[in-house]
C-alpha cells in the first residue's frame, strides 16, 4: 500500500512538472520577440543633403497554419455471405443456383488541408523627410567692395536648427549646428563654426589687394545628435550646402594733390 501511494505521488509531480514544462515552451517565441514589439526602433541618418528619420513598431503580420486534421478512415462493415449447398443430381432441375455476391469497398475521403490564416499586421512603419534652410551669401559694401578695405560677409543660417518629430506614436529631437568653410575667390580660405553677422559686429571680413570679380563660395556643413526615450545619439553622416555669390571689386577713388 505504501508503494502504491508513493507511485501515485510521483506520478502526480511528474505530470505537474510536464504542463508548467508545455506551457513554458508555449510561450517563449512571445519572451524571445523582436525588440521592437514593446518599444518603438528609431534611426536618424543622413542621405542625399536630407534628414531621414526612421520608425518601426511592432512585430507585422504573422501566418499561422491551422493544425491538418488526420484523415478518418470510416470501417466497412462486410457482409457475411451464407455459404450455397450444392444440389445433389436429382434436384439439379427444380433448384437454380443463387449468384455469389461480392461485397464493394467504399473509396476513403479525400485529405483537406485547410490554408493558413493571416494575422492582421500589428506594426507601424513611417519615414519622414527633413529638409535644413538654405543659406544667402551677404556682403557690406552691398554695392560694390573697395580694394584695401576689409569686405564683411555672413549668411543668413541659424546657429542651431532644432526640430521634433512624431513618428509611430513617438517624438523624436532632431538638434543640427553648421560649420562654415569661406572661399573669397582669390585663393584665401576661412573656417568657422559662426555665421558671421553684420556691420558692425565684422565677425568675418576679407580684404581684397585687387580689383576685379571674384566668386565667393561658402560651405555649410551640418552635422548633429537626436533624442529619444532619454537617449542622445549622433546622427549618422553629414550635409554639405553650397552658396556662391559674384563680387566685383573696384578700385579706390583717385584723388588728384597738387
Amino acid at each position: 500500500m505504501k508503494n502504491l501511494t508513493l507511485g501515485m505521488k510521483c506520478f502526480s509531480f511528474f505530470a505537474v512538472s510536464s504542463l508548467f514544462l508545455a506551457q513554458v515552451i508555449a510561450h517563449a517565441p512571445d519572451t524571445y520577440a523582436a525588440d521592437c514589439i514593446v518599444s518603438a526602433c528609431i534611426d536618424v541618418y543622413t542621405l542625399d543633403g536630407q534628414i531621414i528619420i526612421e520608425g518601426r513598431k511592432g512585430s507585422g503580420a504573422t501566418a499561422s497554419a491551422a493544425p491538418t486534421p488526420r484523415a478518418t478512415r470510416k470501417a466497412t462493415v462486410k457482409p457475411t455471405v451464407k455459404a450455397t449447398v450444392a444440389p445433389t443430381p436429382a434436384t439439379t432441375s427444380s433448384i437454380q443456383a443463387r449468384p455469389t455476391y461480392r461485397p464493394t469497398r467504399k473509396a476513403l475521403p479525400r485529405k483537406i488541408v485547410p490554408k493558413a490564416k493571416v494575422t492582421p499586421a500589428t506594426s507601424l512603419n513611417d519615414r519622414l523627410v527633413k529638409l535644413l534652410p538654405t543659406a544667402e551669401v551677404l556682403v557690406q559694401p552691398s554695392a560694390q567692395a573697395l580694394i584695401k578695405v576689409p569686405t564683411i560677409f555672413w549668411c543668413d543660417l541659424p546657429a542651431v536648427f532644432t526640430t521634433k518629430v512624431a513618428i509611430v506614436g513617438e517624438v523624436v529631437d532632431v538638434t543640427m549646428k553648421p560649420s562654415f568653410l569661406w572661399s573669397f575667390g582669390d585663393g584665401t580660405f576661412f573656417l568657422t563654426t559662426s555665421a558671421g553677422a553684420p556691420y558692425p559686429h565684422q565677425k568675418i571680413t576679407h580684404t581684397y589687394q585687387r580689383p576685379g570679380k571674384y566668386i565667393v563660395t561658402m560651405i555649410a556643413t551640418w552635422g548633429g545628435v537626436w533624442g529619444f526615450n532619454g537617449i542622445t545619439r549622433a546622427i549618422t553622416g553629414e550635409i554639405r550646402m553650397v552658396s556662391m555669390k559674384v563680387l566685383s571689386v573696384a578700385a579706390g577713388p583717385i584723388r588728384i594733390t597738387q
